[in-house]
């Protein structure tokens, strides 16, 4: 696989080989492809859970549990006030 990096990346990447953090290129690219990994992993996480906060907060509007929207603004400008 050939991959074309910005001369900034490059740089990055022999600076980062130079310090002796890494062995090689090959080390940094792979451990940069890790992390985005487990970024991509933890947004995917974090979107389900949103989307159950949305769906729980959808039935309970179905079952009458909603508040009116001038009493929850009303209540937010308290708690600001305080």
């Amino acid at each position: 696989m050939n991959v074309s990096l910005t001369r900034e990346l490059e740089e990055y990447i022999a600076r980062k080989v130079r310090m002796g953090l890494y062995k090689s290129a090959s080390e940094v690219v792979r451990e940069a492809l890790r992390l985005l990994h487990q970024r991509d992993r933890a947004n995917e996480v974090s979107l389900a859970e949103l989307h159950r906060d949305i769906q729980t907060g959808l039935d309970q509007l179905d079952r009458g549990e909603g508040l009116a929207g001038d009493r929850v603004l009303e209540e937010i400008r308290g708690r600001a006030r305080r």
